[in-house]
């Protein structure tokens, strides 16, 4: 899996990922203070999921009807980046064929799943 991380997620959980073998497409690296509609279209266009902590992303595809490859919002404050690493990559591993076209959100202790449509 390639997912898009949006630069509001921590380095930390990019790296993670990188580690677990995922080639991560970061926007803190390539273009920091694109628009979200711009790295949603990142995301589509690479047909990869976008990890993001931005609650902003649900409306872009729920209200405004945006194309997407699927969402994993991230929802893990309060938590050490080292746990949100490790909550992430956890979800992501159990969940990747499932991710695509859907709208994930991880919580403490629970994981959401709802198709976009």
């Amino acid at each position: 899996m390639e997912p898009v991380a949006d630069e509001s997620i921590d380095r930390e959980v990019v790296e993670r990922l990188r580690r677990d073998g995922h080639y991560v497409w970061y926007v803190a690296e390539m273009d920091p203070g694109i628009p979200d509609e711009a790295v949603l279209a990142l995301a589509h266009e690479h047909q990869a999921p976008l990890v993001t902590a931005d609650k902003d992303f649900g409306e872009l595809i729920y209200r405004c009807q945006r194309a997407s490859s699927g969402v994993v919002l991230v929802r893990l404050a309060g938590l050490s980046q080292t746990q949100k690493a490790a909550l992430v990559s956890t979800v992501i591993a159990e969940h990747a064929p499932d991710l695509p076209g859907l709208f994930t959100v991880v919580t403490p202790g629970m994981v959401r799943i709802r198709h976009q449509t």
